[in-house]
């Protein structure tokens, strides 16, 4: 049997010189075998000890640093592991092997939807996802209006976010992580959805965090030119694999290169 030896530490100040430090980190996923269709039969053949699994490896070896206010950029093909990456930084998964150290206040916006009831309103979202990001009730009551308006949905407050698009939710979701200036934002994917007012909208919130507040920007989007315009450096990772790191106009570059046909 594999026995876990990665570390994971979350400093809440940003002390030291790095706000991201990841080193040697792997990531492996057990798959079962075969489709299981119900918990019944995972528990009958758990019991029968016929239930097998395979390891994937997700990431392999993963190691890079990001300084406090640099915007750092992650690329690669779909199911590369850079989510994964995202989920292990902001604590959600636990690295295999290899540690990864985290200095400051963390405001994730990893998956559309995450943190929200879907049958409840906006509003009584904006309470919810503000909840599980560590701000009390009288913090959004006081920040409310200041959301609201920034997400631009105000006609759609009593609306359950079951009928809201998915641009819609990128919004509120983005309008509540970054209500307050965080040490560290990580955005996965959240401005590939939406019209491109709010897009360029978010981008230079983004870049008045970092310029302004010297906030550390984890960022992941399939818009390469996104990537290089946003963030200062970059590293590109493909089927788990590290395959350059250096500046975001360089790792984007040698990217789309890669994938010209």
């Amino acid at each position: 049997m594999r026995k876990d030896t990665g570390i994971y530490t979350f400093n809440p100040e940003p002390v030291g010189d790095y706000a991201v430090k990841v080193s040697d980190v792997s990531m492996v996923y057990n798959i079962a075998n075969e489709q299981l269709n119900s918990l019944k039969e995972y528990v009958l053949k758990l019991a029968k000890r016929e239930l097998f699994f395979r390891e994937f490896l997700a990431l392999q070896n993963i190691s890079f640093e990001v300084k406090h206010g640099d915007s750092f950029g992650l690329v690669g093909t779909n199911g590369s592991g850079k989510s994964t990456m995202l989920k292990i930084i902001s604590g959600v998964l636990s690295p295999t092997t290899g540690s990864c150290e985290v200095n400051g206040t963390l405001a994730p916006l990893i998956e559309m939807g995450a943190g929200f009831n879907l049958d409840l309103s906006a509003r009584e979202n904006i309470y919810l996802n503000g909840a599980l990001l560590g701000y009390s009730r009288k913090f959004i009551q006081e920040h409310f209006d200041e959301i609201v308006d920034f997400a631009e949905l105000r006609d759609f407050l009593e609306l359950p976010m079951k009928n809201y698009s998915s641009g819609m939710v990128a919004r509120i979701a983005f309008s509540i992580a970054t209500v307050i200036v965080p040490n560290i934002l990580i955005v996965d994917e959240t401005l590939s959805v939406g019209d491109m007012f709010f897009k360029e909208k978010c981008q230079d919130r983004i870049k008045s965090l970092i310029e302004e507040h010297n906030t550390t920007v984890l960022f992941v989007s399939h818009s390469i030119s996104q990537v290089a315009r946003i963030c200062e450096n970059a590293i590109w990772i493909e089927k788990g694999i590290p395959q350059m790191i250096g500046t975001a106009k360089e790792v984007c570059e040698a990217y789309s290169k890669s994938h010209k046909t």
